[in-house]
């Protein structure tokens, strides 16, 4: 069982509808964990900026950032805790027209790449990436989605 709470504290006009969020999200679970708990929050610019600034030093919003969540050894949960996606409408939805996607498919591929953040995938190394890219062109194929790479632009800022 997944357990995925979304937060909204953007325009939920510059967002997709919960529902797809979740089927997004459980994409990127159903092959890697049988249950888990997750939140999902979707910001303005200003909010993503505080915190791009805050945890990655960087200037400007971003599309997405993951916030793994690290259980103490000594405490046991029946249900793993992954931790906080936050992603950025404004900048999403600009990626989208910039990259000549729909919104909808860059938001899916926005999901799934910050799910396998929260997974333990990373994208440091070239081997890395290239594992972690291929999870999520697989899972956004199951879905329907064509291979986010493939435009030979990095949509991951």
């Amino acid at each position: 069982m997944y357990s995925i709470t979304i937060q909204l504290a953007a325009d939920k006009t510059l967002a997709p509808k919960k529902s797809l969020i979740r089927k997004w999200a459980r994409a990127a679970l159903s092959k890697q964990i049988e249950s888990a708990e997750v939140t999902i929050r979707i910001v303005d610019s200003v909010e993503m900026t505080c915190l791009n600034s805050t945890y990655r030093h960087k200037n400007g919003p971003t599309n997405v950032l993951s916030f793994p969540f690290h259980l103490p050894e000594d405490i046991a949960v029946d249900t793993p805790i992954l931790g906080d996606i936050v992603i950025c409408a404004e900048v999403v939805n600009r990626e989208a027209a910039e990259q000549h996607k729909t919104e909808t498919a860059h938001w899916a591929h926005m999901i799934i790449h910050g799910m396998f953040h929260l997974l333990g995938y990373d994208h440091e190394t070239d081997i890395e990436a290239q594992a972690m890219e291929s999870l999520e062109i697989d899972t956004l194929r199951a879905l329907g989605f064509a291979n986010p790479y493939e435009t030979g632009e990095d949509p991951i800022s």
